[in-house]
């Protein structure tokens, strides 16, 4: 028997892609801890605000686990400490129950002495495009290399990430271990009912075809090139449809709105922010074809959860995306807006193609599960403890 601690800092407020993982890891390894011997503790940081507020209330996501713990200090000031007095750090491992091991789920790992320690580390953008980064972001690389010191084993979820971070890292590729993440949705989500709550706005979207685009606006995700892809085809080839773009403002998304506010197409581009995970389903399900032009992903988990909706796939030949998609997807330069739009008119006008490609990115989604990712993560335990 041994008891592993998960940092779900992530868990709170409207969940990003780190916060999706996070709380889909715990949910898993949850239902694994009777017939798999060990024990599953959560802990997480306040935020700044809620820290200066001395709120160390635990997020309303968490509240069904048993066992959840408050590291009361912000990850922001526990990195400040780490590198200038060290020594109060040991305080703070009294408010975690003795684990074996913990794991850090977002760039960082807090340094409890008594146990196997392990990082997450989604991807590397801040190092192999600094300018796709924000300032934070760009602070990770200190982050990440103070807690390197005291990290032994480290988690991401491609190989492609697993090269970068030996390569740009020089980090021993035994000590790093990929668990492939998943859909937040299965095959059968979209029930009657779902499809009835939201028939308002069904009406009022779908009622003609659409591109879709989903994930957080941001330079690196290349959603210029999208958009000039679809100009040249509604300028070119007179096509019928919208292109809808469903994600919250990142950083640096200016240009993107100032893109689509200058286009003689304007009326058919649209944004939706942050919405429910049932609409976000239902634009997947009804997509003529979902684009994910990004530049560098550490996995693309949009692109997963397009395929198992039933939308066929088209991005950039970068990165983890290949590793991801397999061969259900079609494949562009993401610098070549021409080539992007071509790809987009031959979906959208051989129906036959389409269909297959559907049919291959379901087969390619069922190859993964929150329940492998927590069965490999599992391994993972075993083999360090």
């Amino acid at each position: 028997m041994f008891k592993v601690s998960i940092d779900a800092t992530p868990v709170r407020g409207k969940l990003t892609g780190i916060g999706v993982y996070t709380l889909n890891l715990i949910q898993a390894l949850y239902r694994l801890q009777e017939e798999n011997n060990f024990i599953l503790d959560i802990y997480f940081h306040p935020s700044v605000k809620n820290w200066l507020n001395r709120n160390l209330s635990t997020p309303e996501l968490l509240t069904p686990y048993l066992q959840v713990s408050s590291l009361p200090i912000p990850v922001s000031v526990a990195n400040i400490l780490a590198k200038y007095v060290p020594f109060i750090l040991p305080y703070f491992e009294t408010h975690l129950d003795q684990p074996d091991i913990i794991q850090g789920t977002d760039h960082y790992i807090f340094p409890y002495r008594k146990a196997i320690k392990i990082m997450t580390i989604h991807d590397l953008t801040f190092i192999k495009f600094p300018n796709y980064s924000t300032k934070i972001v760009k602070g990770y690389l200190k982050r990440i290399k103070r807690c390197l010191s005291w990290t032994d084993a480290i988690i991401t979820f491609s190989e492609s990430t697993k090269q970068d971070i030996i390569q740009l890292l020089n980090i021993d590729p035994n000590i790093i271990y990929v668990t492939p993440q998943a859909s937040r949705y299965s095959p059968n989500y979209l029930t009657r009912q779902i499809l009835y709550d939201n028939r308002n706005i069904i009406d009022y979207y779908l009622y003609k075809p659409y591109f879709l685009f989903v994930s957080t606006l941001e330079p690196r995700k290349n959603i210029l090139t999208l958009i000039e892809a679809f100009e040249y085809l509604k300028q070119n080839y007179k096509i019928p449809h919208q292109l809808i773009l469903i994600g919250k403002k990142g950083w640096n998304y200016k240009d993107i709105f100032n893109k689509i506010n200058t286009s003689q197409f304007k009326d058919d581009i649209q944004h939706l922010d942050y919405i429910s995970d049932e609409l976000v389903a239902i634009f997947y399900s009804q997509a003529e074809a979902f684009i994910y032009p990004s530049f560098y992903e550490g996995f693309g988990l949009p692109i997963l959860e397009a395929m198992t909706l039933g939308s066929p796939v088209i991005t950039s030949h970068t990165s983890s995306l290949p590793e991801v998609a397999g061969d259900a997807a079609l494949y562009i330069d993401p610098t070549d807006y021409y080539q992007l739009a071509q790809i987009m008119l031959k979906v959208i006008d051989n129906s036959t193609l389409r269909k297959e490609m559907i049919n291959k990115g379901k087969i390619q989604a069922e190859q993964f599960s929150w329940e492998k990712t927590a069965e490999a993560t599992l391994n993972v335990y075993q083999s360090i403890i």
